[in-house]
C-alpha cells in the first residue's frame, strides 16, 4: 500500500507542520495515485454521498426544471448581447446567430443529460469529469465552474439595480450607487442594492429547495409573458424591408447578412453567453423525483425552448429597427422609443429584464452551491462544506459561503473585463464534458478501446483548433476556403473510421446522447471554435487562475483526498462508516 504502511486510520497531513512536512515530500508520490483517480460511479452515490451527513430531499419534477432552466438562461444577456452581435457582426441576420450558439449549447445539453440521467448526483459536470477522467481534471473544472458563478451571480446582480432603475425612472449611477474617491476606477462605485439582493436569494435557497423552485416558477411565468410582449410587439410595430435596408446605406452594407457568413457565426459566439445556465438544472439531479424522466425534458427540453425564444426576439428587433442604427447598450427598449413610438415601452423592457436577473441569479445560487457541496465530499476541499442540513435537506453550509462571496465582489467590483474571463471557462467545462462522455461509451472500467478514442479526442481537438486558427487569422482567399474544407473533412473521415471499427464498450440503459460518436465531436468542435473568437488578455487571466487552482490542488487537495483514501482503506474513517440509504440503485 506504499504510504499507507505504519499511519493509523486518525492520520492526517494537516496534524501539524511536521505533519505537513512530510505531506509535501511525498507530493510526486500521491499525485502519482490520486491525479487521475476516478471512482465508480455506484461510489460516489453511496459512500462518498454519506459525507453530507442528510439527503438532499427529492422534491422536483420535470415541470420544476424546465422552469429552472428558463429561469437560468433567459436573464439580461439577451437584452445586451443582441445589440452589439447584430450591429457589429450579424445585421439582421443575428437570429441565426442564436440558432448556431444555440445548436452548440444544444449539443452540451445532450452530453450533460446523459451523465445526468445515468448519475443523478448533485455534482453536474465535476461528478461526470471525476468519475471520467480522475481528481485533477475535475477539480480544475469544479474550481473554474465555482468562480464562473461567482463572477457572473456578481456582475448580474450589478445589473439588477442598472435595469430596475430604467423600469421606473431612477438614475442608477446618481441615486442607487455612491463612489469612494479613494478606490481605484472600476472598484469604486459602490452598489447596496446588488448585496441585499444577494443576500436575501442566499437565504430564500438555504431554506428550501422546492419554494426556491416554486419562487422560480412564478418569477419565470412573469418573465416569459414580458418576453412575449418584446416579439408581438416587435413584429407588430416593425418592416419587413429592415431586414435588408440600412438606416445609412452610404456608410454600412445593406443584404440580410451585411457581413457575410463570418459576421453570422462572430455573432454565435457573442451571443453565446445567453445560453449559459442550463448547466444548472443538471446539478439538481439528486432532488429530483424520477430522474430518467424529468432531467431529459429539463436539461434538452428548456434549452430547445430558449432557442425558439431567442431567435424570435432576435427576428423581432431586426425588423423594428435597422441594424446600423441599433443602440448596443438598450437595444431592445431603444427600439420601441425610438423606432416604434412606444416610449412606455422601455420601462417594460427594463421590467421584464429585472425579473430575467432574479430568476437568472435565483436558478445560478442553487446551482453553484450544489458544485461545492460534491466538491467537499470528494474531500479535495473541506468536508464541511459538504454537510446538507437535516431540517431543510439543503447544502447550508456551501449555499452561505458562495452568497457571502457573491455579495462581496458586487458591492464594489465592476465586472466587465471579467465577463470573458467567465465564458473561457464554462466553454472549457463544457468542451471537457463533450470528450468525457464520448471516452465514457467507448471505454468504460477498464474495458474498450482507449487508445483509440483517446487519439480520436486529440485529433479532434488538433483539427478543431487548426480551423479556429485558419477562420480567424487568415485573409480571406480560396485557400482558407480550401484548408478549412479539409479540417472538416479530415475530421468527418475519422469519425467515420472511427465508428466503423471501434465498437462502444457500453450503451446508456436509460438516456444516451444521439448519432453518437457525431454529436459530442460537433460540441468539442464548436466550444473550441467559440473559445478562439475570445481576446488574449482574458486567456492571459484564465492562466494565472488556473495556475492557482493548480497550486491549490498541490498543496491542500491532494494530501486532504489521501488522507480520506487512507482511512477509508484502514476502516477508521468516521464519515464513511456508512453509506446513504437514498443512493439511487441505477447508477
Amino acid at each position: 500500500m506504499g504510504e499507507m504502511a505504519g499511519h493509523s486510520p486518525s492520520s492526517s497531513s494537516f496534524a501539524g507542520l511536521r505533519a505537513y512536512g512530510k505531506a509535501l515530500w511525498r507530493t510526486p508520490e500521491r499525485l502519482r495515485r490520486r491525479a487521475w483517480a476516478a471512482p465508480a460511479a455506484h461510489e460516489e452515490a453511496t459512500r462518498v454521498r454519506a459525507r453530507s451527513g442528510g439527503d438532499l430531499r427529492r422534491s422536483l419534477r420535470w415541470p420544476d426544471l424546465i422552469a429552472l432552466g428558463l429561469g437560468g438562461m433567459v436573464g439580461a444577456g439577451v437584452f445586451v448581447t443582441t445589440g452589439r452581435a447584430a450591429r457589429l457582426h450579424a445585421g439582421p441576420a443575428v437570429a441565426l446567430s442564436y440558432a448556431i450558439a444555440g445548436l452548440c449549447a444544444l449539443l452540451s445539453a445532450f452530453c450533460y443529460t446523459e451523465f445526468a440521467v445515468e448519475i443523478p448526483l448533485a455534482g453536474g459536470a465535476f461528478s461526470y469529469i471525476l468519475i471520467t477522467f480522475g481528481e485533477f481534471p475535475a477539480f480544475v473544472a469544479g474550481a473554474n465552474l465555482v468562480m464562473d458563478y461567482v463572477f457572473s451571480n456578481a456582475a448580474v446582480a450589478r445589473s439588477f439595480t442598472a435595469y430596475l432603475g430604467t423600469a421606473i425612472g431612477v438614475a442608477t449611477a446618481e441615486r442607487w450607487r455612491f463612489t469612494v474617491a479613494a478606490l481605484p476606477q472600476g472598484f469604486n462605485q459602490i452598489d447596496l442594492l446588488a448585496v441585499g439582493v444577494v443576500l436575501a436569494l442566499t437565504l430564500f435557497v438555504c431554506r428550501s429547495t422546492k419554494e426556491s423552485a416554486s419562487l422560480n416558477m412564478s418569477l419565470t411565468v412573469l418573465h416569459l409573458l414580458f418576453i412575449l410582449f418584446i416579439i408581438v410587439g416587435g413584429f407588430l410595430k416593425g418592416d419587413v424591408r429592415n431586414y435588408r435596408r440600412p438606416a445609412d446605406p452610404y456608410k454600412n452594407p445593406g443584404g440580410f447578412m451585411p457581413f457575410g457568413v463570418r459576421g453570422v457565426f462572430d455573432g454565435a459566439a457573442m451571443v453565446y453567453l445567453s445560453y449559459i445556465g442550463y448547466d444548472a438544472v443538471s446539478t439538481m439531479a439528486e432532488e429530483t423525483e424520477e430522474p430518467r424522466r424529468d432531467i431529459p425534458a429539463g436539461v434538452s427540453g428548456s434549452v430547445v425552448i430558449v432557442i425558439f425564444l431567442y431567435c424570435l426576439m432576435a427576428a423581432s428587433m431586426a425588423m423594428l429597427v435597422p441594424y446600423d442604427a441599433i443602440d448596443v447598450e438598450a437595444p431592445f427598449s431603444s427600439a420601441f422609443r425610438d423606432y416604434g413610438g412606444w416610449g412606455w415601452a422601455a420601462n417594460v423592457v427594463g421590467a421584464g429584464a429585472s425579473l430575467g436577473i432574479l430568476t437568472s441569479l435565483l436558478v445560478a445560487m442553487l446551482g453553484q452551491a450544489r458544485y461545492l457541496c460534491v466538491i467537499g465530499r470528494s474531500t479535495v476541499l473541506p468536508t464541511w462544506l459538504a454537510q446538507v442540513n437535516p431540517k431543510t435537506s439543503t447544502p447550508v453550509n456551501a449555499s452561505a459561503s458562495l452568497g457571502l462571496a457573491t455579495a462581496a465582489i458586487a458591492l464594489f467590483t465592476e465586472l466587465d473585463v471579467l465577463l470573458n474571463l467567465v465564458t473561457i471557462g464554462t466553454l472549457f467545462v463544457f468542451y471537457l464534458v463533450a470528450n468525457a462522455v464520448l471516452y465514457r461509451r467507448y471505454v468504460a472500467a477498464g474495458m474498450g478501446r482507449r487508445w483509440p478514442t483517446t487519439a480520436l479526442l486529440a485529433g479532434l481537438t488538433a483539427v478543431s483548433l487548426c480551423f479556429t486558427l485558419v477562420w480567424h487569422l487568415g485573409a480571406a482567399s480560396k485557400v482558407k476556403v480550401i484548408v478549412l474544407g479539409i479540417c472538416v473533412g479530415a475530421a468527418a473521415v475519422a469519425l467515420q473510421i472511427f465508428r466503423l471499427l471501434v465498437e462502444p464498450a457500453r450503451k446508456p440503459e436509460l438516456w444516451g446522447v444521439p448519432f453518437m460518436p457525431w454529436t459530442p465531436a460537433a460540441s468539442i468542435f464548436l466550444n473550441v471554435f467559440l473559445l478562439g473568437s475570445l481576446d488574449g488578455p482574458s486567456y492571459a487571466r484564465f492562466g494565472v487562475f488556473s495556475a492557482v487552482i493548480v497550486l491549490v490542488y498541490i498543496f491542500y487537495s491532494v494530501h486532504a483526498s489521501f488522507d480520506a483514501e487512507e482511512n477509508v482503506a484502514l476502516g477508521g474513517a468516521a464519515d464513511d462508516s456508512h453509506c446513504s440509504a437514498g443512493g439511487d440503485p441505477t447508477v
